[in-house]
């Protein structure tokens, strides 16, 4: 297949996502105000704001697409999507969505099954969050959490998580680093895409991840064990008690993590981050935008966090995280933004 046809086939692909995303958003809300309605909350998005988050979009795209051309990673990854849970879960999704209205309704915010078992987490972690089913304490939601942030994003989260590979890479250069020497870490690995996305930009580094749900860590095994090679390593573990030796890592990333923490968490992980990191290592970390980066884009992080459970955001999107990882340790850190998500590049001293 030519570039050019290539390329065109991305692109279709990923407007198919975009309308796809749109179009369940725009049925599931009418059908939420039919069966449970609630009170509104949100405001309407002026159409230059719209706009610019079109041009936006289309700007992470055209990145997705030229880092692959120049192999940051196989151009096969821009077609990656779990389609064999895509026709599985997304009928159970819509079925799932009455418990989420009417949970939205009530405001239940920390609803469990009685079969879940939430002792020993952290109060902060023990969360509807986006008003999910179990929180991320359940396989349902596991195996629902893919879905429902590619829904979520209109198809640009995997392209967000690819901004990590080419930056990565770039902190991995050293001649004298043999590729099988290099160990990487992805904090709050979910379940796994990330993971999967670095073996296929670093097929020869040990790879290592941890999250706090044994659900997720599930799934995650699920996704890593079909690829050919070496298994990335996972643990269940609380990003604030790494649980590993001083300075082991040569880079360490973490993905849509921190704007569901507390403000003092998050100093917490940045500091277990230095602390395993190797000197002259990195820390990439990839989360929201803040209101900082794009004044004009506030309406749409004040609407996140009214429409969805993120109790921590609001805060999130005022928090100065340049100095917290200064506060750590680290240094030289450089800052990107693609579409709605930041990346803090932080290195630590050699």
């Amino acid at each position: 297949m030519s570039d050019t046809l290539t390329k065109l086939t991305y692109q279709t692909f990923q407007q198919g996502k975009n309308y796809f995303g749109l179009t369940h958003k725009m049925l599931s809300v009418r059908l939420m105000n039919i069966i449970s309605p609630s009170e509104r909350q949100t405001k309407p998005i002026p159409n230059e704001v719209l706009l610019k988050l079109q041009q936006k979009l289309n700007h992470l795209l055209e990145v997705d697409w030229e880092d692959a051309e120049r192999g940051v990673y196989p151009k096969s990854l821009l077609f990656d999507n779990p389609w064999e849970d895509f026709f599985r879960y997304y009928p159970i999704l819509w079925l799932d969505l009455p418990q989420v209205w009417d949970r939205i309704k009530h405001k239940r915010y920390q609803e469990f099954s009685p079969d879940i078992e939430t002792f020993g987490y952290p109060s902060y972690y023990v969360q509807n969050f986006h008003h999910q089913t179990d929180g991320y304490l359940s396989d349902l939601s596991a195996n629902l959490y893919d879905l429902q942030v590619e829904i979520l994003f209109g198809g640009s989260a995997d392209p967000m998580r690819r901004r990590i590979l080419a930056l990565l890479k770039e902190t991995l250069h050293a001649p004298s680093l043999h590729p099988r020497q290099i160990r990487v870490l992805d904090v709050a690995c979910g379940t796994g895409r990330t993971l999967k996305f670095i073996r296929a930009a670093l097929p020869q580094a040990s790879l290592y991840g941890t999250d706090l749900s044994p659900a997720y860590l599930r799934k995650a095994n699920e996704l890593l064990s079909q690829i050919p090679g070496e298994l990335p390593q996972l643990l269940q573990a609380n990003a604030e008690e790494l649980p590993y030796l001083d300075n082991y890592f040569h880079a360490v990333t973490s993905v849509f993590l921190f704007h569901e923490l507390p403000g003092a968490v998050r100093q917490h992980v940045i500091d277990e981050c230095f602390r395993v990191t190797k000197p002259g290592g990195t820390l990439i970390i990839c989360d929201s935008i803040q209101m900082s980066d794009f004044p004009e884009m506030a309406l749409i992080m004040e609407n996140f966090y009214k429409t969805y459970h993120e109790p921590y955001y609001q805060h999130y999107t005022t928090d100065n995280l340049v100095e917290r990882l200064e506060n750590a340790g680290f240094e030289n850190i450089d800052i990107q933004v693609h579409f709605m998500s930041k990346y803090f590049i932080a290195r630590k001293p050699g």
